[in-house]
């Protein structure tokens, strides 16, 4: 790792581990060094948007760390990896209240003459 990126990794890295419902960027550099947040969210956003390492070899290890354990046995396994199911933490705004679709709320049956 080049010398200049190791100490804005290890803010990104403690920033992943800390309590805290964002883990975007801003919000980390907020906990991680709250009376720097402007220069340490520069630094963390050059170390992600700038990457020296590649997509496909980070994958790769992925792949091999945990296909191992995966098909330790012959039962059928799935792997599903998907950040969009976390529910929005808002408190007002877009994603603070149940979506209204033609009257009725999301989860409501058309055919359950609700709405």
């Amino acid at each position: 790792m080049h010398a200049d990126r190791g100490q804005p990794f290890r803010w990104y890295i403690k920033g992943l581990m800390l309590p805290g419902h964002r883990k975007s960027v801003e919000p980390m550099a907020a906990r991680v060094q709250p009376d720097n947040v402007r220069s340490v969210h520069q630094s963390m956003h050059h170390l992600v948007a700038d990457s020296p390492w590649s997509d496909e070899a980070v994958l790769s290890a992925v792949g091999e760390q945990v296909l191992p354990e995966l098909l330790a046995d012959e039962s059928p396994v799935w792997w599903i990896v998907d950040d969009t199911g976390f529910p929005k933490r808002l408190r007002n705004g877009t994603g603070s209240a149940p979506a209204k679709a033609g009257g009725r709320s999301s989860g409501e049956s058309p055919l359950s003459g609700k709405g």
